[in-house]
């Protein structure tokens, strides 16, 4: 499973252009920059397009993905850039690190459902005291769209689901949304989304 997990996003990411594209996330963006800069977490970091804008934005990134080929096309961008970040190959369970984050960015990581919780709860701990989650993933309503997502109705995510397993955080903003996804070949087109920034207690 794990083997063949990481086989998937290593082909994926093999591809010349970046499959998501280079610019950061629509929400991560605009959240982002309501935040004094400080340390950044950002997990399934995949290709580095979110990386790339903290960074360039003064933040101290440590990025991580289970993908190999992931992280080698994330550091050509920071170099192409002339900015550094951390980044490391690991699958969620396995991160380890004594910093703690001002910001956990989760962006589009959707976990296998058997480990989604632990992992979500996990990734929490290492969070500073009111430290803030941004966080978009795709609905469950998003099976009747062809414009990216796991096509597993278990890997994506309800509002209950978030409730559950985010238990610890005070929500600024939970909602689930309709918007035209623009981010490369992989994400394009009409999408249902869960979006929220939450503050860890």
């Amino acid at each position: 499973m794990k083997e063949s997990k990481n086989n998937f996003w290593n082909q994926r990411y093999d591809a010349e252009d970046y499959v998501y594209g280079t610019s950061p996330n629509d929400f991560f963006k605009e959240q982002l920059t309501k935040i004094n800069k400080g340390d950044l977490l950002l997990p399934a970091e995949g290709e580095g397009r979110n990386a790339l804008y903290a960074a360039k934005q003064g933040w101290n990134v440590m990025a991580f993905d289970s993908s190999e080929s992931g992280k080698q096309k994330a550091l050509k961008l920071a170099s192409e850039h002339k900015v550094a970040f951390n980044y490391e190959v690991k699958d969620v369970l396995s991160f380890k690190t004594n910093e703690r984050f001002d910001v956990l960015g989760l962006i589009y990581a959707h976990f296998p459902k058997d480990i989604r919780k632990s992992a979500n709860q996990y990734l929490l701990q290492f969070l500073k005291p009111n430290g803030t989650v941004i966080f978009e993933a795709f609905a469950k309503e998003q099976l009747a769209n062809a414009s990216g997502g796991p096509k597993n109705l278990d890997m994506l995510f309800s509002i209950e689901d978030i409730q559950n397993e985010f238990s610890g955080l005070e929500f600024e903003l939970l909602q689930q949304q309709t918007i035209q996804l623009n981010e490369g070949e992989h994400h394009k087109g009409k999408a249902e989304v869960i979006r929220f920034v939450g503050r860890k207690k």
